[in-house]
This record gives structure tokens, C-alpha cells and sequence, in this order.
């Protein structure tokens, strides 16, 4: 059966920890193994810009033995003459997994139904879960274990990386705790889906408005950017609205002595983080940054040896 990765909660508790042993064996050892020898492709297509997302799965392609086809729909039929279920039954012929980049979840979903190559979200309006497993592997590698931790995120809780956080920290069995203006809240559906997971995995789901009470004792303080791609035209309303939810080093201080600070980038400093935090001591942005890589040829590998590719066993 084709595995595909379309939302933190694909994965059960075991399976994620798999991939993030992967990853740390990959990180230790990059080239030890070839699931994409051939050379095969990989295609990562794009609707959105990225840095961290097109290099590091650019990247992890090469490393991995394989080739990757950087697709723009700006200059593709995906969108636009093609629907995303018919991209995917001509590409599947030809690629070893799909990576992509977009807005909707349900294109994501429209495209991985029936398909026989993994896919994998690069990131949506809805989810980034690529970026999860680097949070996690990131988190994983300074306090040496996942379950039980405290995990705060602060800012806006219905952006991608507050539900993915919702999703992929109760797979780990992590409390988290999400602070957001009332407007900004996670869908009912995915803290719901949070709740259920972390009801098997011994973690834990709090949802609120008070950033204070959320690091209270934090072992690690999230953010992300207050505008993400496709929000420009709401940027005076989210400025206004998110006030009071900006870490700073007086809130970092109600977090635990030893708490970490992370942010998947690009940030806005000044506005959801000071620069005294994202550049200070406590921050592992860099590492966070690094681990897309390692985590994403984990989550690839481990994506083609479950889907039966050939030559992509897992030893």
C-alpha cells in the first residue's frame, strides 16, 4: 500500500519515532543510504516561494541518490488546464514520490487518492508536518525525549504550524499548549483530532488566550510569523490583533530555566519575536533550520520502503 504524508496524524506515535531515528542516523551518516539510486525523481512542485523547503528537499534528493524536478504551477497545467488527480497519474508514471507546496489541503488529498507514489505536503494553508518532524527532531536532539514535554505555542492557532504542532506533539505524547486571540483559534476538528491522538499517546491538548499561562514552565516556546503567504491583505488587522502575543524576553522568563525557543522562518523580528530572543542564547532556529533537511530524507526514505519501492528497504 502507497504510504503518503498529508497531515501530522498520518503517522502513529512508533512510526514517527521511526522516522526521526532515521533522521538522526542520516543527520550522523548523510550518505549512507540511496533509496533513489538510479538516479530516480523526485518532482516538488510550488505554488507558493520557499527557500527552506525547495533547498532542503533539492538537497536531500541529491544526498538520497536521486534527482529532483523543481515544478512552479506558474509554469505548469497543475491549476490551471490539469487538475491535481490527473498531474499525479501522469507523474507517477515517471517520479518516485511527489513533494508540493501549496494553499488548499484538498488538493493535496485530490492528488494522493489512487496515487501509486507517496506524497508528501511540502506545506498547506491547513498543515506543515515536514516542518514538524525537523521541530521534533530539533526538540528531540537538547532534551533527549519527547513524551511528557511542555510545548507552547504562541501566536495565530489556526495558522499551519499551530495545528501541525496540535497534531505532531500529541503523536509524541508532548503537552501542548496553544495561545491565540479568540479569532485565531484551531479548527474544532483538528483540536478534536489532537485531543483523540493524545488520548492514546499520554499527551496532552490546552487551548487559550493568556500567552503567560501557555509558557508557564515551558520546556520549549514556539512562534511562527503573524502574516503568512496569502494573508498580506489581513496584515493591519492581524498586527492589532495578535498584541500581547509577542516573545520577548519577559515572557521567555515565565517559561522553565532551561526552555528552548524555536521558529521555522522567515520572521518578522519585532513583531511575533524580539531580537533579543531569536537571536539569543535560548534559540535553536539554525539547527531547526538544518534538521528539514535530515528529517525530510528520513521521512522520504522511510515513505519509499513502506510503499514497497524497490530498493528502498530500510537497512
Amino acid at each position: 500500500m502507497t504510504r503518503h504524508f498529508l497531515r501530522d496524524d498520518d503517522l502513529t506515535q512508533s512510526e514517527q519515532t521511526e522516522i526521526l531515528d532515521l533522521a538522526e542516523e542520516l543527520k550522523a551518516d548523510r550518505f549512507k543510504l540511496k533509496p533513489l539510486a538510479g538516479p530516480q525523481t523526485v518532482a516538488v512542485i510550488f505554488d507558493k516561494s520557499s527557500t527552506r523547503t525547495r533547498v532542503s528537499f533539492a538537497v536531500g534528493i541529491a544526498d538520497l541518490g536521486g534527482v529532483p524536478l523543481i515544478i512552479s504551477t506558474a509554469n505548469s497545467q497543475l491549476g490551471g488546464k490539469e487538475t491535481a488527480a490527473d498531474t499525479a497519474r501522469v507523474l507517477e508514471r515517471q517520479v518516485a514520490a511527489i513533494a508540493w507546496r501549496t494553499y488548499a489541503q484538498a488538493g493535496l488529498e485530490e492528488m494522493a487518492a489512487g496515487t501509486k507514489v507517496p506524497v508528501i505536503n511540502a506545506l498547506s494553508d491547513e498543515f506543515h508536518p515536514c516542518q514538524l518532524l525537523a521541530d521534533l527532531l530539533t526538540i528531540r536532539e537538547h532534551f533527549g525525549s519527547l513524551a511528557g514535554l511542555n510545548v507552547a505555542f504562541i501566536g495565530d492557532g489556526a495558522s499551519n504550524m499551530a495545528q501541525s504542532y496540535l497534531l505532531a506533539g500529541a503523536t509524541a505524547g508532548i503537552n501542548i499548549r496553544i495561545a491565540s486571540p479568540a479569532d485565531f483559534a484551531p479548527s474544532n476538528a483538528v483540536a478534536e483530532s489532537a485531543r483523540n491522538r493524545a488520548s492514546i499517546t499520554g499527551g496532552s491538548v490546552t487551548l487559550g488566550d493568556d500567552p503567560a499561562d501557555a509558557v508557564a514552565n515551558a520546556d520549549v516556546v514556539v512562534t511562527d510569523t503573524w502574516v503568512s503567504m496569502g494573508r498580506e491583505a489581513e496584515k493591519s488587522r492581524r498586527l492589532e490583533s495578535f498584541k500581547g502575543f509577542r516573545v520577548d524576553s519577559e515572557l521567555m522568563a515565565k517559561a522553565a530555566n532551561h526552555a528552548k525557543f524555536l521558529h521555522c522562518l522567515p520572521a518578522d523580528r519585532g513583531f511575533e519575536v524580539t531580537a533579543e530572543v531569536l537571536d539569543g542564547p535560548q534559540s535553536l532556529i539554525w539547527d531547526e533550520a538544518e534538521n528539514r533537511l535530515h528529517a525530510q530524507k528520513a521521512l522520504l526514505t522511510w515513505l519509499l520502503a513502506k510503499s514497497g519501492a524497490t530498493g528502498s528497504e530500510l537497512n
